[in-house]
């Protein structure tokens, strides 16, 4: 990072005098570049795009300053917007900077006192839910998030748009095919004639799981939402989708992974604190979970074809490629 032009940017933003000190990388994803760093005893995080950016990858940090700022005076919890930067000539890059989160990531090991209480890990589980819940109550109209999403047609255009995403993997040699995961056309086309007839549109994180949140310290209750880079305006109740598709189920197969892990509430209590914190129409939950099912396996099939063809580690993919899988064993189970 080019710290004398960001203090050249600081300086006309009114963010304090002086250099920069303690810069200090954070994860955060395997993409996007997390640092933090002090100005004129202020503590700031600076996120921006990888060493060398995809296409995509200025917008997308627009779009995440642009969402961070519309939920500013929303009860959804998220790091503070405190300024961004769309101009790519400062830095080469879109960036922007937020207020540091007093919390931790779940995935792992759990600190104390949440490792061991089962009673709090119970409450943390539920208030992932209330998180999903407060997004998609607001208004993405009165925030200012109009235009930020294509809602029309959402449910309409998502199969056929994992289902192109699947047939493309064709390009990478080696790969074992679609036929490799368990009634991939199957779970596509009970989706298609199931699909729920209207849904009242909303903001979406887009990738809503324990991975991409902050716990308090001292209570179970979430910190922040973090890692908005697939925000957008579609239907809320995907991220409750999200939550299921990505919820351990015991079989040691999960996308993620907490110890320790019992006390944490089972699929149904997740949809029934969804359905009181939330006045969505939830009969069909099941398809939300199902497409999620479909989603995430698709997308995680891609790893394993990047690895057939050696674009990838194989020891990666092939662990991916069983967790697509499972996915789609879990998605036919519902169906069922």
């Amino acid at each position: 990072m080019d710290i004398e032009s960001l203090a050249r940017w600081m300086d006309g933003q009114g963010l304090g005098s002086g250099p920069i000190t303690h810069v200090t990388p954070l994860a955060g994803g395997t993409q996007n570049i997390l640092l933090r760093l002090t100005r004129s005893a202020r503590d700031y995080v600076f996120r921006r795009p990888p060493l060398h950016p995809r296409p995509t990858s200025n917008e997308t940090m627009r779009r995440e300053a642009r969402v961070l700022r519309a939920l500013a005076d929303t009860n959804v919890p998220h790091p503070g917007l405190i300024a961004d930067c769309g101009d790519e000539s400062v830095l080469g890059v879109a960036f922007y900077l937020m207020e540091p989160v007093d919390g931790f990531n779940p995935v792992g090991q759990l600190p104390q006192p949440h490792a061991g209480s089962p009673d709090i890990r119970h409450a943390m589980g539920l208030a992932l839910v209330d998180g999903i819940a407060a997004l998609g109550a607001v208004d993405y109209r009165a925030v200012g998030l109009d235009g930020f999403g294509k809602p029309d047609n959402f449910l309409g255009r998502q199969v056929d748009r994992w289902r192109t995403q699947l047939a493309g993997y064709g390009e990478f040699a080696g790969w074992t095919g679609p036929d490799a995961l368990p009634s991939v056309a199957m779970v596509g086309d009970w989706l298609e004639r199931h699909r729920p007839a209207a849904f009242t549109p909303g903001i979406m994180h887009g990738d809503y799981h324990l991975a991409n949140v902050m716990y308090r310290h001292d209570a179970p209750g979430l910190a922040a939402i973090i890692d908005w880079e697939l925000a957008t305006i579609g239907d809320p109740l995907l991220d409750l989708g999200w939550v299921l598709a990505t919820w351990p189920d015991g079989s040691g197969a999960s996308t993620v992974t907490v110890t320790p892990w019992d006390g944490f509430p089972a699929a149904g209590d997740l949809v029934a604190r969804y359905a009181a914190a939330s006045a969505r129409d939830l009969s069909a939950v099941d398809w939300y979970h199902v497409l999620a099912c479909y989603k995430l396996g698709i997308l995680l099939e891609g790893t394993h074809a990047r690895a057939c063809a050696g674009k990838a580690p194989r020891e990666t993919g092939d662990k991916l490629h069983g967790r697509a899988i499972h996915l789609f064993e879990r998605a036919q189970a519902l169906i069922r």
